[in-house]
C-alpha cells in the first residue's frame, strides 16, 4: 500500500511540474511597456502584499509597498527562505545599487533552480521598483510555492483548483463556480467553502445573493479570525470591478485550500474508521441475530421433545387417532418453519465467520449450548424422538384395533354361550325323574345324553372365550376387569354345569337299571339330531363370525374356506333328510300300529320344525356371507390401489431426490463461469427442486389415505414417507449451503479483492487433486496441490497450514475451505496499524483523542458505538500507548 501512495505522488509531481510550466508560459510576456489595469493592479497589490505578510510575520517582519520594500533584495529572500524552509546564500550586506542587484539575483536565481522560468523579469526591475514586475515576480513564486502542489484527480493547478472548488460548494444554492473572477464577486462561493468545512462558523441559510459586499466581508472576518487567512481583497472592490483579478482570487482561495487540507486527511481517516466501525456493528448485529435464533430454535425442541416423549396410551382407537392427526398437524404445520430456521441459523453462522474472516477478526463463538453443532444435535435427538413417536402411536392404534376386534368376538362368544347355558342348571337341577315312568326314565336318560354331547361340543366355545380374555389381558385393554369378570362367571357356570351333569347322569343310570324299554327311533333322532343341530350353530356363528384381514391373500383365504364350507352343505342336506325321515319313520310307525303321540320327542328338544327353520337360517345366512367377502374383497383392492398409487411415486421421488443429492455434492465444484453465473445457476437449480414440491405433497396426501385406511405395509416400495420427508429436508439444507457457500466466496472475491480469474485458477487446481470428485480433498492430496502452486513445504510449514484449513481435525480439505485460505494468502484488508494510523490523523498527532473530537470528526451513531467500545479510563490509556 505504501508503494502505491509513493508512486502516486511522485506521478503527481512529475505532471505538476509540467503543468505549472504551461501554466507560467502563459505569464512568460511581460510587456515593459504595458500597464496593469488600475483595477487588477490594485487588487494585486493589495492580496500579494497580505500574502507575503501571512508568511514574513513568521520571521517577525512584514512589508508595506510591495514595489519598494523587495528593492533591496533582503526582505525577498528571507520570503524564499520562510516559504521554502531552505537557506540561501548569505546576502551582500552593502547598500550600493550593485549590492541589491545581486541580492536579488540571489532570489531569482533560487527560483529558477526550482524549475520556474523567469521570462522578461530582470533584478534591475525589481531594483528600480518596476511594479508590473515585482508584482509579476511575487505572482510566480505564489505559483511556485503556493498553487502548484495542488491537485485534484491529475489535473493542472489552476484546473485543480477550480475542481475543488467546484467539488466543495456543489451542493450549496446560487454557488457556481466556473473561473477565479465573476464566480466569486458574490461572496456566496467563499461562504460555502467555509461552511462546507467549517459549518459552525457560518449560518448559510441566512445569506443572501443580492448582499454580495456583506457576504464578502462576512468570509473575510471568518476568515482572519478563525482560520488564520489574513484579509487580502477588498469587497467594495470586487464588487466594483466588471472582472476582478484572476490572480488575486486564485492566491486567496489557495490559502482556503491548504488551510483546510488538514481537515481532507481527517475526513478520509474519519472514513476509514466508519467503515471498520460499520462493519463492527453489522457482525455484532448478526450475533445477537444468530443468539436469538439459536435460543428460540432450541426452546422449540426443548418443548416439543417432551411432547413426543409422552408415550401414555389413549384407551379408544378414536382418542388415538386424534393423536395421530395432531402429530400430522406437527409435521405439517408446525416443523416446517423451523426447518427452514435451522437452515437460515446455518446460513447466518456461516456468512459471519466469513465476514469476521475478510475483517481478520476472530472467530464468532456462539454462547455455550448454542454451537451450530449443538443445534443439530438436538435437532437429530428431536428427529429419533420423532420418528420413535409415530412408530409408537401406530403400534397402539393397530393393538387398539386388534383389542376393539377381540372384545367385539369376546361379547359375542359370551352372549351365544350364555343364550345356551340360559336355564340349563335349573333343568339339571330337577328331579323329575322320581315321578316319571319307564318311557320317560328312558327318555329323560337319552336326553341326557343328548345334553352332554351338546355340552361337550360347546366346551371349545367356553376355550375360546378364555382364550380371548387371556389375550386381552396380555394387550392390556382398558376394560379388562369387566372381561375377567365375565369370563370368570361363564367358566364358574361351566364347571358348575359339568358337576350338575354329572350327578344327574349318575341319578338317571341307577334308575335306568328299572326300565327296560326304549323308544330306539326317537333315540336315533335325538342322537343324530343334535349333532347336526351343533353344526348348524357351528355353521351359522362361522358365518357371522366377524374377520379383519389386511391383504388380498387374507380374503382370498377367506373365501376359499366359505367356498369349501358351501362345499359341505350337498353332505348337510343329505343329513337333514336323513334325520327328517327318522322323524317320518316314527310317524308312520305310529300311524301303522295306531300309536298315539302324545308330546314330544322325550330324548331332545329338538323338533323336525326347529331343524328345518335353522337349516333355512343357514341357508340365507350364506349368501349374507358371499356378500360380506366380497365387500371385503373391495376394500382390500382399494387398499392394494393406495399401495400400488403411493409405490409408484416414491419409487420415482425416492431415486430423484437421490440423484438431486449426488449432484449437489458435484455442483459446487464442476459448476464452471463466473461466480455470479454460478449464483444464478444454483438459484435456478434451487427453484426447480421447489417446484417438484408438488409431487412431494401429492405423496402426503396418498400417505395421508394410507394411514386413514389403517394399512400399514407396502410390498410394492422400500421408500416410507419418512423416508422421502428426510430425504426432502436435506435435499433442501443441502442447495442453500451450496448457494450459500458460493455467496461467501463472491463476499471473499469483493472484500479481498481477488479477481476471477484467480478464483477459475483456484477452483481449477482444486478439481485437479479432488480426486474422488466430492468436494473434499484428503492432507496428502492437498500438499500436492499447494506444491503445484509453488509453496515450498516442510512439515511445521504444512501442519500450521493444515490448522487454518481443517480446524476441527477431521481429515479433509473442503473447497471453502481450500478458497478462504488461498484469499488470505493473496488480499490485504484493513491493519490494526492502518486503523490505529487514522485515529491518529484525528488526534492531530496528539498521543490522545478526546471523545469530543471523536464525536466531531464521525457520524453520530458511529461515534457514540466507538465511545461506548472504550468504557473507561483504562481503555484510553491503551488507546494512546498504541498510536503514540
Amino acid at each position: 500500500m505504501t508503494t502505491v501512495i509513493e508512486t502516486q505522488v511522485q506521478y503527481n509531481n512529475t505532471y505538476m511540474m509540467s503543468a505549472t510550466e504551461s501554466y507560467m508560459t502563459q505569464e512568460d510576456d511581460w510587456d515593459r511597456d504595458l500597464l496593469l489595469d488600475p483595477a487588477w493592479e490594485k487588487q494585486q497589490r493589495k492580496t500579494f502584499t497580505a500574502w507575503c505578510n501571512s508568511h514574513l510575520r513568521k520571521a517577525g517582519t512584514q512589508i508595506e509597498n510591495i514595489e519598494e520594500d523587495f528593492r533591496n533584495g533582503l526582505k525577498l529572500m528571507l520570503l524564499l527562505e520562510v516559504i521554502s524552509g531552505e537557506r540561501l546564500p548569505k546576502p551582500d550586506k552593502g547598500k550600493m545599487r550593485f549590492h541589491k542587484i545581486a541580492n536579488v539575483n540571489k532570489a531569482l536565481d533560487y527560483i529558477s533552480s526550482k524549475g520556474v522560468k523567469l521570462v522578461s523579469i530582470g533584478a534591475e526591475e525589481i531594483v528600480d521598483g518596476n511594479v508590473k514586475m515585482t508584482l509579476g515576480m511575487i505572482w510566480t513564486i505564489i505559483l511556485r510555492f503556493a498553487i502548484q502542489d495542488i491537485s485534484v484527480e491529475e489535473t493542472s493547478a489552476k484546473e485543480g483548483l477550480l475542481l475543488w472548488c467546484q467539488r466543495k460548494t456543489a451542493p450549496y444554492r446560487n454557488v457556481n463556480v466556473q473561473n477565479f473572477h465573476i464566480s466569486w464577486k458574490d461572496g456566496l462561493a467563499l461562504c460555502a467553502l467555509i461552511h462546507r468545512h467549517r459549518p459552525d462558523l457560518i449560518d448559510y441559510s441566512k445569506l443572501r445573493k443580492d448582499d454580495p459586499i456583506g457576504n464578502l466581508n462576512t468570509a473575510f472576518e471568518v476568515a482572519e479570525k478563525y482560520l488564520d487567512i489574513p484579509k487580502m481583497l477588498d469587497a467594495e472592490d470586487i464588487v466594483n470591478t466588471p472582472k476582478p483579478d484572476e490572480k488575486a482570487i486564485m492566491t486567496y482561495v489557495s490559502c482556503f485550500y491548504h488551510a483546510f487540507a488538514g481537515a481532507e486527511q481527517a475526513e478520509t481517516a474519519a472514513n476509514r474508521i466508519c467503515k471498520v466501525l460499520a462493519v463492527n456493528q453489522e457482525n455484532e448485529r448478526l450475533m445477537e441475530e444468530y443468539e436469538k435464533l439459536a435460543s428460540e430454535l432450541l426452546e422449540w425442541i426443548r418443548r416439543t421433545i417432551p411432547w413426543l416423549e409422552n408415550r401414555v396410551a389413549e384407551q379408544t382407537m378414536r382418542a388415538m387417532q386424534q393423536k395421530l392427526e395432531d402429530f400430522r398437524d406437527y409435521r405439517r404445520v408446525h416443523k416446517p418453519p423451523r426447518v427452514q430456521e435451522k437452515c437460515q441459523l446455518e446460513i447466518n453462522f456461516n456468512t459471519l465467520q466469513t465476514k469476521l474472516r475478510l475483517s481478520n477478526r476472530p472467530a464468532f463463538m456462539p454462547s455455550e449450548g448454542k454451537m451450530v453443532s449443538d443445534i443439530a444435535n438436538a435437532w437429530k435427538g428431536l428427529e429419533q424422538v420423532e420418528k420413535g413417536y409415530e412408530e409408537w402411536l401406530l403400534t397402539e392404534i393397530r393393538r387398539l384395533e386388534r383389542l376393539d376386534h377381540l372384545a367385539e368376538k369376546f361379547k359375542q362368544k359370551c352372549g351365544l354361550h350364555e343364550s345356551w347355558t340360559t336355564g340349563k342348571e335349573h333343568l339339571l337341577s330337577q328331579k323329575d325323574y322320581e315321578t316319571a315312568s319307564l318311557m320317560e326314565i328312558r327318555a329323560l336318560m337319552r336326553k341326557h345324553e343328548a345334553f352332554e354331547s351338546d355340552l361337550a361340543a360347546h366346551q371349545d366355545r367356553v376355550e375360546q372365550i378364555a382364550a380371548i380374555a387371556q389375550e386381552l389381558n396380555e394387550l392390556d385393554y382398558h376394560d379388562a376387569a369387566s372381561v375377567n369378570t365375565r369370563c370368570q362367571g361363564i367358566c364358574d357356570q361351566w364347571d358348575n354345569l359339568g358337576t350338575l351333569t354329572q350327578k344327574r347322569r349318575d341319578a338317571l343310570e341307577r334308575v335306568e337299571k328299572l326300565w327296560e324299554t326304549i323308544d330306539q327311533l326317537y333315540l336315533e333322532f335325538a342322537k343324530r339330531a343334535a349333532p347336526f343341530n351343533n353344526w348348524m350353530d357351528g355353521a351359522m356363528e362361522d358365518l357371522q363370525d366377524m374377520f379383519i384381514v389386511h391383504s388380498i391373500e387374507e380374503i382370498q383365504s377367506l373365501i376359499t374356506a366359505h367356498d369349501q364350507f358351501k362345499a359341505t352343505l350337498p353332505e348337510a342336506d343329505k343329513e337333514r333328510i336323513a334325520i327328517m325321515g327318522i322323524q317320518n319313520e316314527i310317524t308312520k310307525i305310529a300311524q301303522t300300529y295306531g300309536i298315539k303321540l302324545v308330546g314330544v320327542n322325550p330324548y331332545t328338544v329338538l323338533s323336525p320344525q326347529d331343524i328345518t327353520n335353522k337349516w333355512e337360517a343357514v341357508k340365507q345366512l350364506v349368501p349374507l356371507r358371499d356378500q360380506m367377502l366380497q365387500e371385503e374383497v373391495a376394500r382390500q383392492q382399494a387398499n392394494e390401489r393406495l399401495r400400488r398409487s403411493f409405490a409408484a411415486q416414491a419409487n420415482i421421488i425416492g431415486p430423484w431426490i437421490q440423484t438431486k443429492m449426488e449432484e449437489i455434492g458435484h455442483v459446487s465444484v464442476d459448476i464452471a463461469g463466473s461466480l455470479e453465473e454460478q449464483m444464478n445457476n444454483l438459484k435456478q437449480y434451487e427453484q426447480n427442486i421447489i417446484n417438484y414440491k408438488s409431487n412431494i405433497d401429492k405423496l402426503e396426501g396418498d400417505h395421508q389415505l394410507i394411514q386413514e385406511a389403517l394399512i400399514f405395509d407396502n410390498k410394492h416400495t422400500n421408500y416410507t414417507m419418512e423416508h422421502i420427508r428426510v430425504g426432502w429436508e436435506q435435499l433442501l439444507t443441502t442447495i442453500a449451503r451450496t448457494i450459500n457457500e458460493v455467496e461467501n466466496q463472491i463476499l471473499t472475491r469483493d472484500a479481498k479483492g481477488i479477481s476471477q480469474e484467480q478464483l477459475n485458477e483456484f477452483r481449477a487446481s482444486f478439481n485437479h487433486f479432488d480426486r474422488k470428485r466430492n468436494g473434499m480433498m484428503d492432507p496428502d492430496d492437498f500438499r500436492a496441490c499447494l506444491i503445484s502452486m509453488g509453496y515450498d513445504l516442510g512439515e511445521v510449514e504444512f501442519a500450521r497450514i493444515m490448522t487454518l484449513v481443517d480446524p476441527n481435525n477431521t481429515g479433509v480439505v473442503t473447497f471453502q475451505a481450500f478458497i478462504d485460505f488461498m484469499t488470505r494468502e493473496t488480499a490485504e484488508t484493513d491493519t490494526a496499524e492502518q486503523v490505529m494510523a487514522s485515529f491518529k490523523i484525528l488526534a492531530s498527532d496528539k498521543p490522545y483523542i478526546t471523545m469530543e473530537e471523536l464525536r466531531r470528526e464521525l457520524p453520530p451513531e458511529q461515534a457514540e458505538y466507538c465511545i461506548s467500545r472504550m468504557t473507561n479510563e483504562r481503555t484510553w490509556r491503551c488507546l494512546r500507548r498504541r498510536y503514540s
